[in-house]
């Protein structure tokens, strides 16, 4: 029985073309997001404010639950929104290049997550506005597949954002007031979970393999042939 390498078209492994393509087209992806949240602030600020009032999650009251799925596209201002879409970018970039399917429906978790964990437990005299929960969920996702899937590409992206935004983490605990430190916190989990929901599955060993399969190593790198 013998077991393949690699496809050398496989987008998920480091160094091929198709990885590079892959994250060109996701980082692409990711920077036509952002004019779209400008677009919807530059409509909020005509509306004078009425979208992020509308849209927003509103604690305890069955009107605010719609903004499980709008809050996210809505900010408080400008400031807020330009604060938010450098690192929306980077993260979502890595997350978007695992695929679409996978980056559709751990996103779906994410924002689940964190609009409803700041329903239940916020204070329901605020409206909470951001896409700073699903940043976090983000960060939590690669944090936890790299670890999850056992890959050394996804452990050194979680190296990176950790050097590069793990001081945010201290966003996940009570602080400034103006801050939903409960979306982050719970944007941080829901990461957790769809790392874990949606993680890639290992093909299976030897006694399952078929000639030419794929197979890959405890930390994702390729096999080469080998009889047996």
């Amino acid at each position: 029985m013998t077991v393949g390498r690699w496809p050398p078209d496989d987008p998920d492994r480091f160094g091929t073309q198709a990885f590079y393509a892959s994250i060109g087209r996701a980082f692409v992806a990711m920077c036509a997001v952002v004019p779209v949240l400008f677009a919807v602030e530059v409509l909020d600020r005509w509306s004078g404010d009425r979208l992020q009032t509308l849209g927003g999650v509103w604690p305890r009251h069955l009107t605010g639950l719609d903004g499980v799925l709008f809050s996210p596209f809505l900010h408080t201002d400008f400031v807020h929104l330009y604060s938010n879409s450098v690192p929306l970018i980077l993260l979502g970039t890595f997350v978007l290049a695992a695929g679409v399917r996978r980056f559709l429906l751990s996103t779906a978790v994410i924002m689940l997550a964190s609009g409803l964990g700041v329903w239940f437990t916020g204070s329901p005299r605020t409206v909470v506005v951001g896409a700073s929960g699903v940043i976090f969920g983000y960060l939590g996702l690669l944090f936890a597949r790299g670890i999850v899937e056992r890959s050394l590409w996804n452990l050194g992206v979680a190296l990176l954002i950790a050097l590069l935004y793990g001081w945010q983490l201290l966003g996940v605990l009570p602080g400034d007031p103006q801050v939903s430190w409960r979306g982050h916190l719970f944007g941080l989990l829901g990461g957790l979970v769809a790392a874990v929901l949606f993680r890639r599955r290992s093909p299976r060993g030897p006694r399952g393999a078929t000639p030419g399969a794929t197979r890959r190593s405890r930390w994702g790198l390729p096999v080469g042939n080998r009889p047996t």
